[in-house]
């Protein structure tokens, strides 16, 4: 008895869930008539989306942005496939030189990995006469200073000093040099801080 009331109040109950989830959601979106014959194609009141809910917005054509279409764009996006090729292989190292195991804190870097970063990092710098002071020694990775939970590259000079410096900023004055006409917008849109 228990059973047969259960089955006859279940379309009711999933009717129920549908309006529920309908307005949990904030999507105003017409509701399926799953029990409906589909020759009955009145209209209820409830299927009906004004449209100016957030709902039929959605459903209306998207404003035409940037496309292949567009000569900027296309070239924009060359351009930016290129730079990315340019500059993986060196962000790809400098990733892997701080963020992985293969070296321990205050290590200095092979002369392999040390010549690539001086010369494809350090070498554009904004401050790289400055960093490098007297002489370049060697480069190490450690922990920040001021940051401990974070690592850097450091400049060991030859008098025994040394200097942290960051591979975004060489990274950032690499693209502009190289791509002066899209470096702002590559910058803008890749980079998680300016400068």
């Amino acid at each position: 008895m228990a059973a047969s009331a259960l089955i006859r109040g279940a379309p009711l109950l999933r009717l129920r869930l549908q309006h529920h989830h309908r307005f949990a959601t904030g999507l105003l979106v017409p509701l399926r008539r799953s029990w409906c014959s589909t020759a009955d194609s009145t209209p209820l009141e409830e299927d009906v989306v004004p449209l100016s809910t957030p709902a039929a917005l959605s459903l209306r054509k998207a404003p035409k942005y940037s496309s292949w279409d567009d000569q900027n764009y296309r070239q924009w996006k060359d351009e930016e496939a290129d730079i990315w090729r340019d500059i993986e292989p060196i962000t790809h190292l400098a990733k892997e030189i701080i963020h992985s195991d293969r070296y321990m804190d205050g290590e200095q870097l092979t002369d392999e990995d040390e010549k690539v970063v001086a010369e494809r990092l350090l070498a554009y710098h904004p401050n790289s006469d400055d960093k490098i002071g007297c002489g370049l020694d060697s480069i190490m990775v450690d922990r920040h200073p001021q940051f401990k939970n974070s690592r850097c590259l450091f400049v060991v000079r030859t008098d025994g000093g040394w200097i942290d410096f960051s591979y975004q900023k060489c990274l950032r004055a690499y693209i502009r040099s190289k791509y002066p006409t899209h470096a702002e917008r590559f910058i803008k849109e890749h980079f998680k801080r300016g400068s």
